[in-house]
């Protein structure tokens, strides 16, 4: 009796090898092919990346303010009066893509505090070319200025040089041959400084070409 009880209780444990029950199914097998669809797309859309790179060459377009006119800078009980007129290039380098400017907007700052902003035309931009944009500020705008910015604006004034930025947002796209791509948003940024010419000349030899910083992200 105690040997039927033995062979009885080796027959309920006794397990197959390789019968495993799969846990995983035909889901799991699902993502695996997934999984891997998704890396082969994400690698075809790099080489494809590196050969366009590679063909094109791509370079960052040059912006450089090239004259600088302000004939009216004066602040009176915190309203500034101005007017500042510029010349800005913009130089496209690449042998092989055009570039698309579809939102010009430019703005002058001066501490920090936006005085006017100008919408420019639109325009395209060929290979190996330079563009020049020509925007103009004047009026009058509230002007808060306390402790350092208005020392900083009184040394500037006894100076007749003023530190003033113009900013330039863009939308942009580009041009591979027939094929038109991306919807970019660069930012370029140029830090002036700028001579009050107060009998309207535009005095060139005092205004220096500057170089902008631009940002595409």
């Amino acid at each position: 009796m105690s040997g039927k009880q033995q062979t009885h209780s080796n027959a309920v444990t006794y397990h197959r090898p390789g019968h495993h029950h799969n846990r995983c199914g035909s889901g799991c097998g699902c993502f695996t092919t997934f999984l891997k669809v998704l890396i082969t797309i994400i690698i075809v859309i790099g080489l494809a990346v590196l050969i366009l790179w590679l063909i094109f060459r791509p370079n960052k377009v040059k912006f450089h303010v090239t004259d600088a006119k302000l004939t009216q800078f004066n602040l009176t009980d915190n309203q500034l009066q101005f007017n500042l007129a510029l010349n800005i290039t913009a130089r496209n380098p690449n042998n092989r893509i055009g570039v698309y400017y579809d939102t010009i907007e430019a703005a002058a700052v001066y501490k920090d505090q936006r005085l006017q902003t100008k919408w420019l035309p639109p325009f395209y931009q060929g290979h190996k070319t330079t563009a020049v944009l020509s925007p103009e500020f004047s009026g009058q705008q509230l002007l808060l200025l306390s402790g350092q910015g208005l020392a900083q604006f009184n040394s500037e004034k006894l100076a007749g040089v003023y530190d003033i930025d113009v900013e330039l947002n863009l939308r942009i796209r580009l041009k591979f041959g027939a094929v038109r791509i991306g919807k970019f948003k660069p930012k370029v940024n140029c830090e002036l400084k700028v001579t009050l010419s107060s009998d309207g000349s535009s005095a060139p030899s005092l205004f220096q070409s500057t170089g902008c910083d631009i940002d595409y992200w």
